[in-house]
């Protein structure tokens, strides 16, 4: 691998850690935006919670995210993996669950309880800007270690995303 491509790849990396700095420590939605490219999608699975573009992004950053976020929210890397397109991690997310999260659990009351649940994320990395992040978690184990039943939560069903690189289907 050439030094370039090093280069690239821990460019990559550090835009991807300034994102989740800027939404889950500072909060601030302003300096996140400033990570993403102007078509960008941002989806979180199994919930279909996110954005398919960049003005619903800010929308739902500002308004379903960083107002939702526990006060003890941790993140913690497990793994990472890093192309020249691509950041892909494993994350260990905790939280006291004491608040509203539409953003991961729309429509479940809080229940108050500690929990930990690993995620996996996909980060697409476009010209040095983020172009699309998909953030999948085990939800039945979240749900059985916060007490809620498999059906205490209302699905989210955005808009598709547009686009040239929009995936096929349903996403």
């Amino acid at each position: 691998m050439t030094p370039g491509i090093q280069e690239l790849l821990r460019q990559n990396e550090r835009l991807c850690d300034g994102f989740r700095r800027d939404l889950l420590v500072v909060r601030d939605v302003e300096a996140a935006m400033t990570a993403t490219a102007p078509e960008t999608s941002l989806v979180n699975l199994p919930m279909r919670t996110g954005a398919p573009d960049r003005a619903g992004l800010y929308r739902y950053l500002a308004q379903d995210l960083v107002p939702h976020l526990p006060a003890d929210l941790s993140v913690r890397r497990a793994s990472r993996t890093t192309d020249r397109f691509r950041v892909v991690e494993e994350l260990l997310v905790g939280f006291t669950f004491d608040r509203e999260m539409p953003w991961l659990l729309p429509g479940a009351a809080a229940t108050g309880r500690v929990v930990e649940v690993l995620a996996i994320s996909v980060t697409t990395v476009r010209q040095g800007k983020i172009a699309a992040q998909r953030t999948l978690w085990d939800q039945f184990g979240l749900l059985d270690r916060l007490g809620l039943p498999p059906g205490a939560l209302k699905t989210a069903e955005p808009a598709a995303p547009t686009g040239p690189d929009a995936p096929p289907g349903r996403w």
